[in-house]
């Protein structure tokens, strides 16, 4: 198996097909390692944490021209609300701080049609308390990616 895949450690084991694996299974998308890995890990361990929801939707730009724009990582809803997806990964706090504000912007614009929840993932508990001050009036759920991974 070794020659038709690559493999890398992040906790686990993340395998990914090499050339000779991609010609063997007819397959044309070339996956590559990326700094980006850790980020899509916590996004999917969250998808799985929330029973895979069938209209999840992965980098979502939500905007009004002119006005604000901004992309959540991921988004999804149910009847009653919408769930705004943040990865604090390896972001600065002000690219959070930024993010915020601009969800707090589309909320008082009443963007949505249902109660918005924001749910961040985030590296530590230091973090984790800065984004519940930011946060601060908005509907929020916040978890440790070792909680999740």
């Amino acid at each position: 198996m070794s020659d038709y895949l690559h493999s890398f450690r992040v906790n686990e084991n993340v395998y990914y097909l090499s050339k000779e694996g991609r010609d063997r299974v007819d397959c044309d998308r070339v996956t590559r390692k990326t700094l980006q890995v850790e980020h899509y890990l916590m996004r999917n361990a969250l998808y799985i944490l929330f029973n895979c929801p069938h209209n999840w939707r992965n980098e979502v730009r939500l905007s009004i021209p002119s006005k604000v724009s901004v992309v959540a990582d991921a988004l999804y809803e149910t009847t009653s609300n919408y769930y705004l997806i943040e990865i604090d990964h390896l972001q600065k706090m002000k690219s959070n701080r930024d993010k915020v504000a601009k969800y707090r912007q589309l909320i008082e614009l009443n963007v949505f049609k249902k109660t918005p929840v924001l749910v961040w993932v985030t590296t530590t508990e230091y973090r984790k308390k800065e984004l519940i001050r930011l946060c601060e009036g908005l509907q929020v759920r916040i978890y440790l990616a070792k909680d999740l991974l």
